[in-house]
């Protein structure tokens, strides 16, 4: 039998590894095959599509349908769609840099894009929500921004409001958390003359690369409630929106992981918004849609806003303040301030300012540390600690294993 005959299902004798597929299962290499087959599409009449059954067609009604929809015209939609108040993309986009418009998207579809693809958003996903090392379905940073992002834009979109700007703010929102969650703030405050803080070192920092519109920008460095207020509707909505999403999802994040039970909820989030996260959110956002439309102002009602204070003060009690919590903000804050003094001792190993000249124990070597620390996912800085400092396992972040 040929070397190669059992990669293709057939018998290899008795005793031996059979590796027959079952009747109607590809192999891997029929797989594999069949999609290299697709490499160039399907041509049909001149045009390659994705399947080689498509019908689909979309009818053009003469030359103005046929048309692009170029950026100009979508601008001009705006003034009839959106509401009185709403930021407009027409006139908006003012770049630390100027650059030319997109003949296609708008400035603020062109800032989601670029949150969306930067390394900043991608690295979010190894990020700390409420548990360090998140498993399974608890929340990271990411899901937390995505969460973010639907909740506000479905607000924007119901109080016709600009969807494209409000959803760039909540997905660039959180780009400037370090590791290991909130713990990374008060780890990283020492180091900065002004202390750290994670909405405008996102804007500042962590997403200045992308040269973002003044609006965009406007809205990441004020989403927080201690912050200025944003200078748009939009950047408002965030705000709520921020708030809404991780008040729900932290508590079913701490509800699945044994942590805490629906009894333990306020008597006035139960009667205003039930167990679930799904009526709790339905709740707060149709609050939310309800009061800008009946007011003109970013805001809640009276009762909604107390539910929403009590069960933010709910977890506050029983999730971010609880003994193993606090252990754990312990334990980040240590492993940080140690990283930050040893790329400030040692700049060349940072790579981004390897060859920058930068002397050990200078403000601006202390500053590229902090930058780069910041940047950090959990698993990377835990990671460093342990190569770098011979970090004691047993004194890292439970759920850090090494």
């Amino acid at each position: 039998m040929a070397s190669g005959d059992a990669a293709f299902g057939t018998h290899a004798g008795a005793g031996a590894h059979s590796t027959i597929q079952p009747p109607g299962r590809l192999s891997s290499m029929d797989r594999t095959q069949r999609w290299a087959s697709t490499m160039q599409g399907f041509a049909s009449g001149g045009v390659h599509r994705a399947h080689a059954d498509a019908d689909r067609s979309v009818p053009h009604l003469g030359d103005v349908a046929a048309r692009p929809l170029h950026r100009v015209a979508r601008e001009d939609l705006e003034d009839v769609e959106l509401a009185p108040g709403a930021t407009r993309s027409k006139g908006a986009g003012q770049r630390g840099n100027a650059e030319a418009p997109d003949p296609m998207r708008t400035c603020f579809e062109r800032d989601r894009d670029r949150i969306l693809h930067s390394t900043a958003f991608r690295r979010l996903s190894g990020k700390t929500q409420v548990f360090v090392f998140p498993e399974d379905h608890q929340r990271t940073r990411l899901t937390h921004a995505l969460e973010v992002a639907q909740v506000a834009v479905s607000v924007a979109r119901a109080c016709r409001l600009n969807v494209a700007l409000t959803e760039a703010i909540a997905l660039g929102h959180d780009c400037g958390h370090g590791p290991g969650g909130h713990a990374s703030e008060e780890a990283l405050d020492p180091f900065l003359a002004g202390g750290f803080d994670h909405a405008p070192w996102g804007a500042d920092v962590s997403l200045a690369s992308l040269n973002l519109c003044a609006e965009t920008a406007d809205g990441i460095r004020n989403h927080s409630w201690s912050r200025p207020s944003p200078i748009t509707p939009e950047g408002e909505v965030v705000s709520w929106a921020d708030r809404i999403a991780y008040v729900c999802h932290d508590w079913e994040d701490a509800e699945l992981a044994g942590i805490v039970t629906p009894s333990m909820l306020p008597d006035a989030v139960r009667a205003r918004c039930g167990n679930r996260r799904s009526s709790q959110l339905g709740a707060f956002v149709n609050a939310l849609i309800g009061t800008i439309l009946d007011t003109g102002h970013v805001g809640m009602d009276a009762e909604s806003a107390d539910a929403l204070s009590a069960f933010r003060a709910c977890n506050y009690e029983h999730i971010y303040l609880r003994d193993a919590s606090v252990a754990q903000a312990h334990a980040v804050i240590a492993v940080l301030r140690a990283l930050v003094e040893h790329y400030a001792d040692h700049p060349y190993a940072i790579p981004a300012v390897r060859d920058g000249g930068l002397i050990g124990g200078e403000r601006a070597a202390i500053d590229a540390a902090v930058a780069y620390v910041a940047g950090m996912t959990d698993r990377y800085a835990f990671r460093q600690a342990l190569a770098l400092l011979h970090w004691d396992p047993d004194k890292l972040p439970r759920g850090i294993d090494g």
